[in-house]
């Protein structure tokens, strides 16, 4: 049970102040051997119908008290009767069944947060409980000729004895759900780890099901900065997973990663515009199992070093694949554009951008002068030294593709536009 607040110095904590009102009720209480009798002999027929009424009433309670849980639930109902008439019986400190009773029905609430029942279904159940009862024991004062005053102090009683369970329950109840809130949490950062981890498939279904977690067709792993985590889950649905802590491969304490239930269309359209100024890295939809795949990919995508403020993977797949290795981009960089390697940087990078270039645009020389902010004539001239340059080569389609490769991104900043 979760430590309650101090109480302010001066002032009684609330449920001592209500326990201590109906143990002052219970002391002016007074009712003669024969009374107790009859109405201890009525506790049986007073639970039975407590309980049929409240199934017949309570809709969430309907065959909830069939079977072993049934008869645990009756002997209960009967077990806080007992305590209450006991608090009636002379020489016996009240205090004493109405802990024992409030015990219990904390008890109660938090089993019945187990079982899925809210805290308004448990607190009608207790309204009809202490209507049923005053019912019963009111008929048996009479009976018993109970002076008015008392049957007056009896009900009084009834009444604050029924308050007092209800807190106690409520508190149960409150304290059992955050305490498996806690828990499922807990579950669910462990399956988002496991499944970043790329464990297999059984373990994956056996953490899926203790977290209560219905896996989707396909995960989508977001990588974001922590600042934003809080107000992009406020956007997802519960199945989203998030991880924060220690993240593979992973060298930045700042981050975390969200697995979403994400594919393709509109639902990454939709997530794109979400994640839109939040530096996020967006990966690939992958079978909920998979989702490893897409978290890889969204941590090499971060390598890219973009400003972009949502990368998507998907709109650089290109990139990726170049970057993939990087040194054998460099060396095959170095290899393909070895005919330019003596001249001086500055002519270098004109003949290797002019190439580039031309490659992409087919030889399209005005398009190459578009691109370059040059003149035609220009984009002619450096041309005819790029050919001098690689001479025969610039006709084999294998040497065309690994300079394509090669100078497939741009080392440099664009430059600026100049005369020709």
């Amino acid at each position: 049970m979760d430590e309650a607040a101090d109480p302010v110095p001066g002032q009684t904590d609330p449920a001592t102040a209500q326990t201590e009102r109906v143990v002052g009720q219970a002391s002016l209480l007074d009712l003669d051997e024969a009374t107790r009798e009859a109405l201890t002999s009525a506790v049986a027929a007073v639970a039975d119908e407590a309980v049929e009424t409240i199934m017949v009433e309570v809709p969430s309670y309907t065959g909830a008290f069939s079977g072993k849980m049934g008869q645990t639930i009756r002997r209960a109902v009967q077990l806080a009767l007992a305590n209450f008439l006991s608090m009636a019986a002379r020489g016996e400190d009240p205090a004493v069944p109405i802990a024992k009773s409030t015990a219990a029905a904390y008890d109660l609430g938090r089993g019945e947060a187990r079982s899925g029942r809210s805290v308004d279904a448990l607190l009608a159940a207790y309204r009809i409980g202490a209507r049923v009862s005053w019912r019963h024991f009111s008929e048996v004062a009479v009976a018993c000729d109970v002076p008015a005053a008392t049957v007056g102090r009896f009900a009084e009683l009834v009444f604050a004895y029924i308050d007092e369970l209800s807190a106690a329950s409520v508190a149960g109840h409150g304290d059992e759900t955050a305490t498996t809130g806690r828990v499922r949490e807990r579950y669910l950062e462990r399956l988002a780890t496991l499944l970043i981890q790329g464990e297999d498939q059984p373990a994956l279904e056996a953490a899926a099901e203790q977290a209560a977690w219905q896996p989707p067709e396909s995960l989508t792993a977001v990588l974001l900065p922590q600042r934003h985590v809080a107000a992009v889950l406020s956007h997802l649905g519960p199945h989203t997973l998030h991880v924060s802590a220690e993240l593979p491969d992973v060298d930045d304490d700042d981050l975390s990663v969200l697995l979403v239930p994400a594919g393709a269309g509109p639902d990454r359209v939709r997530l794109t515009r979400l994640l839109d100024q939040r530096q996020a890295v967006l990966g690939p939809a992958r079978p909920w199992a998979e989702a490893r795949l897409s978290y890889e990919r969204a941590v090499r995508a971060r390598l890219l070093h973009h400003t972009a403020q949502v990368l998507d993977t998907e709109s650089h797949l290109a990139e990726l694949v170049l970057t993939a290795d990087p040194r054998a981009l460099a060396d095959l960089r170095a290899a393909a554009l070895r005919p330019l390697a003596g001249l001086k940087p500055g002519p270098r990078e004109r003949l290797e951008e002019t190439l580039r270039s031309w490659l992409l645009h087919h030889g399209r020389r005005d398009q190459v002068a578009a691109d370059l902010h040059v003149h035609p004539q220009t984009v002619r001239y450096r041309m005819g030294q790029v050919r001098e340059a690689f001479g025969d080569t610039l006709d084999d389609p294998a040497a065309v593709l690994d300079l394509t490769i090669a100078l497939a991104l741009e080392p440099t900043p664009r430059p600026t536009p100049e005369s020709g």
